[in-house]
């Protein structure tokens, strides 16, 4: 993923059109950004508490989740930095702070997308397969976590390096972006876009879609209503995962194929590729507020152990906590554990 400001702000790094989107109105954006930190903040501190109080109970994907949370967290509060960017037209913390965020955006938004395709195969090993290898093992669960953040950090590298803030010739105002020539831009975005859209979105895409696919399948055939609702998590985690991303790599690989000649440039078809890149960043940008309810929220096991949790604080009482307590928070057919987040 590519986390820049749009090329509209400073045509004289992309094409020579006339300079038609400068009026673009970027307080609806603003907006959105301000409200998916906070939803993000609140909704990821919660489980990060709920799955730390856990202690000796956690499952594999509970450890999974936690990771997502944390990422997802660290993702979120870049978007202050971006919304303020917006507001004001032009980057006013300086090349090191510009680094850092893009650095800190790039890593968390790849360690993100590895964590759902983590979560895919853990719940495919563990319904399909039926096997609890990985979850009685939490030393490797806690191994792939660590190998998932470090590839994330090593993929942010190049952006970490290339990112400065700068002063554009256009704008005359500091800018945070690539400051690189103007003859390499344009093979340095495509090149770099290919490996977003092959390691961000396809390969784990892929992923999730195969193991996932046979999970369905999988809980499709069982006669228990509490693994249908499971599925029903699933399905919502897997088209919540396309419906925020796709839209934005689609415009990216038309982008891609604009600025390779592959697709006829024009002036006006280069101002509507900007904006849409840019409202469908913001719309990927969801992506980590919604998670927190699809994997946690919308689950009754994942409220209950909210609720102990707070109970064991003293936060609660414990007639509160049982008024609003639901079921169980362990599987009625089997003595294993379920995972919280199902």
């Amino acid at each position: 993923m590519e986390t820049t400001t749009p090329d509209f702000m400073y045509p004289e790094l992309v094409t020579p059109c006339p300079d038609t989107m400068q009026n673009l109105n970027s307080t609806a954006l603003v907006l959105v950004y301000i409200i998916v930190f906070c939803l993000s903040l609140t909704g990821n501190t919660v489980v990060i508490f709920v799955v730390s109080c856990m202690e000796n109970r956690r499952t594999s994907t509970d450890v999974y989740l936690m990771h997502l949370a944390i990422a997802d967290l660290l993702f979120s509060l870049t978007l202050p930095f971006w919304a303020s960017y917006l507001h004001v037209g032009y980057w006013m913390f300086g090349t090191v702070t510009c680094k850092l965020i893009s650095g800190l955006q790039e890593a968390t938004f790849y360690c993100c997308v590895f964590l759902l395709a983590c979560i895919s195969i853990d719940r495919y090993l563990a319904i399909v397969k039926a096997t609890q290898f990985l979850t009685q093992k939490q030393h490797l669960v806690g191994k792939v976590c660590a190998m998932v953040w470090l590839c994330a950090f090593l993929l942010s590298l190049p952006i970490m390096i290339n990112r400065e803030a700068f002063m554009s010739s256009y704008t005359e105002q500091y800018i945070c972006h690539d400051n690189l020539t103007a003859e390499n831009m344009d093979s340095w975005r495509v090149s770099w876009r290919i490996l977003n859209h092959t390691l961000g979105f396809f390969l784990p895409l892929a992923v999730m879609m195969f193991c996932y696919g046979f999970t369905i399948c999988t809980l499709c055939r069982l006669r228990n209503s509490q693994k249908h609702k499971a599925m029903r998590v699933i399905l919502f985690v897997v088209l919540a995962f396309i419906a925020c991303w796709l839209p934005n790599n689609i415009l990216e690989l038309t982008d891609n194929l604009m600025r390779g000649g592959q697709v006829k440039e024009t002036c006006k078809m280069r101002d509507r590729i900007d904006v849409a890149l840019y409202v469908t960043q913001a719309l990927a940008f969801t992506h980590c507020a919604i998670n927190p309810i699809l994997y946690a929220f919308i689950g009754k096991k994942f409220r209950n152990q909210l609720l102990m949790s707070l109970f064991k604080k003293g936060l609660l009482t414990r007639d509160t906590m049982s008024k609003y307590r639901v079921g169980s928070v362990y599987s009625s057919g089997s003595t294993r554990q379920m995972s919280v987040t199902l």
